[in-house]
């Protein structure tokens, strides 16, 4: 008889009613709706119906569900938390489409914009019925905001911005861009209605990562927008950082859907598949393979829960969510690759969904900060040394 992970470790008392509740409507809506196509849609580049997808997880009240207001769900960040375990387990793909929409696209107007704003927007993409997506990374500018070259400015009672975006997920799908641009007055937001002339969205084809997923290029090209599309409060990067901790955040809980579902194929794997007259689960190197990643798995998940209480009764401190971005999706992908090894050849085939993950993971690993930035912030705190330049 095996024993799952998560049982091993006694995991399951660590979450109340309502969280186990989130994550089987979560699972099962994933069942229904995704596992059934995902790696078609992995394969071919395209899913069936974004829009569609979109209004499903509304439905489920996944969209900005730790938010207040507007129709948002107001729930706990662990909550939250549980969800994106369950929506990455599924595929990396679907938890992005769900992080950016609520914790990079939402958060961002339910934080900056104003009232108007909030009203006109946020209802309608917490049900899915309007979607947003959120242009901070440029071609020439990933890790260093700063810098970007995209610029926005004052025309009479409007803004005029140009400039360029690029791996924007949900871009070509979006009702709604929130835009960072230099100013004279220093980084500012823009809720941009994609309608507006001048705005162009190009899917993003070739990827062999996050194929399942909608990414694009977005142009900006004279787009005029009012003075009430600006974000009044904010200036600098204080505004779009505040918005990659909730994302980053998701991420740290993420991974580890991911993790768990690479682990619990291995398990299955080398339970069923003999070699030498016995299944392979009964030799020696398998059973370390097996038992290094549920303990990293399990490692993992004590440090999301942690996190998510602490975000629940305190707030996290950037520097937090690095710890945790960096230490899980790091051991989320080497889990994803050491199952690999015990699928062997079958390891490569999509019938599994083992290397759908491991390539997923591969761009999990680098955006919301690589891996060089989640450690040198971590290094910073921990030296009080900036080493970034």
């Amino acid at each position: 008889m095996t024993t799952h992970p998560d049982e091993l470790a006694g995991l399951t008392g660590l979450f109340t009613d309502e969280e186990h509740q989130i994550a089987a409507s979560v699972r099962a809506l994933c069942a229904s709706e995704v596992e059934p196509h995902i790696g078609r849609w992995f394969e071919d580049g395209e899913l069936d119906d974004p829009r569609g997808l979109m209004r499903s997880l509304g439905s489920l009240g996944v969209l900005g569900m730790h938010l207040d207001g507007y129709g948002c769900g107001g729930m706990s960040a662990t909550a939250y938390g549980v969800a994106c375990l369950e929506l990455e387990a599924c595929d990396s793909g679907l938890r992005s489409m769900v992080s950016v929409q609520g914790s990079l696209a939402m958060f961002a107007i339910w934080r900056w914009a104003s009232e108007e704003e909030k009203q006109r927007w946020l209802p309608g993409m917490a049900t899915g019925e309007m979607v947003g997506c959120f242009g901070l990374t440029e071609p020439d500018h990933g890790s260093d905001p700063a810098h970007m070259r995209t610029r926005a400015r004052r025309d009479g009672g409007d803004w005029i911005i140009d400039g360029r975006k690029m791996w924007i997920t949900n871009g070509s799908l979006a009702d709604v861009a929130v835009i960072w641009a230099q100013t004279d007055e220093g980084i500012r937001g823009f809720a941009v209605p994609t309608s507006t002339p001048g705005f162009t969205a190009n899917t993003i084809k070739h990827k062999m990562s996050l194929r399942a997923s909608v990414t694009s290029e977005l142009v900006l090209d004279g787009v005029r927008v009012p003075d009430s599309a600006t974000f009044p409060e904010v200036r600098g990067l204080r505004g779009p950082l505040s918005c990659l901790s909730e994302a980053r955040y998701g991420i740290v809980w993420g991974a580890m859907g991911s993790a768990r579902t690479a682990i619990e194929c291995a398990q299955r794997y080398a339970v069923e598949r003999e070699q030498f007259g016995r299944p392979i689960g009964g030799f020696q190197l398998t059973q370390q393979k097996l038992a290094d990643m549920s303990l990293e798995y399990v490692k993992g998940v004590l440090l999301a829960v942690h996190l998510g209480r602490l975000k629940d009764a305190t707030g996290l401190r950037p520097e937090q969510v690095s710890l945790g971005k960096l230490n899980n999706v790091r051991e989320a992908i080497e889990i994803c690759r050491t199952a690999r090894t015990i699928l062997g050849a079958n390891g490569i085939s999509l019938e599994y969904p083992v290397m759908r993950h491991a390539n997923n993971l591969e761009s999990v690993l680098t955006y919301e900060g690589t891996v060089e930035m989640h450690t040198l912030i971590l290094g910073q705190k921990l030296t009080g040394q900036d080493a970034f330049r």
